[in-house]
């Protein structure tokens, strides 16, 4: 069956127009997907630092242990160290800068600040 005249290119024309949005979509969810890895991971380094913090009390100990734990670029990482406290617990806070690098995307929406807590009790 033959389209009515006028109407031979009607469905190109709409994936044209529909084209561009699934794409912006579709980097979009790839981008929120290495967010949350970037959170799973800054997640996990804390808790080595806590743990490594835990142990030795020295911050550069503690930002070996992260570095070591997770693929973490340092120049967006900030690790920061305090305690023991009254309660002997020690607490490591991260904060990381993770990039949006995508195309497009990368223009549309900042670098996200992720951040972590995790704290332990000092042994010794």
């Amino acid at each position: 069956m033959r389209a009515p005249a006028g109407e031979d290119g009607q469905a190109a024309v709409e994936l044209a127009l529909v084209l561009p949005l699934l794409v912006l979509l579709l980097l979009a969810m790839v981008q929120v997907g290495l967010v949350v890895r970037d959170q799973v991971l800054v997640t996990h380094a804390a808790r080595e630092a806590a743990r490594e913090a835990a142990v030795d009390p020295s911050p550069e100990a503690a930002r070996r242990a992260v570095l070591a734990s997770a693929p973490l670029a340092t120049d967006r990482l900030d690790v920061r160290l305090s305690g023991p406290g009254t309660d002997g617990r020690v607490t490591a806070r991260l904060s990381f800068r993770s990039p949006t690098t995508l195309p497009v995307i990368g223009r549309l929406i900042p670098d996200v600040v992720l951040g972590a807590r995790a704290s332990m009790r000092a042994e010794g």
